[in-house]
């Protein structure tokens, strides 16, 4: 495998190839080199899209909230999604602003 990190559940991602490249979003799923993102808008939970490991770059941001209650209730509203990527994308811009 390209990446020595191993993707868990809840975390974000952002797409590096494909039609939603430069975009996040959240692994719901893990199979072998594979995994299942969703980002709760064009990709909703219900139809997770399956990448290659080497067409994402994992970020070192776990949403926990999604990550348990994917462990909970095994799945997670679109609505959660969102949130938690909003925010997520508002944190990265302050970061950059302040030039972290």
């Amino acid at each position: 495998m390209g990446s020595s990190k191993i993707p868990e559940v809840g975390q974000i991602v952002q797409v590096t190839q494909g039609r939603d490249s430069g975009k996040y979003a959240v692994v719901i799923g893990v199979e072998d080199r594979f995994v299942y993102i969703v980002d709760g808008d064009k990709r909703k939970f219900d139809r997770p899209k399956k990448k290659n490991l080497l067409h994402v770059r994992l970020l070192n941001e776990v949403a926990r909230e999604v990550a348990d209650s994917i462990r909970e209730t095994g799945r997670v509203t679109n609505g959660k999604l969102r949130f938690v990527l909003s925010r997520y994308a508002n944190e990265s811009e302050e970061a950059q602003e302040k030039g972290e």
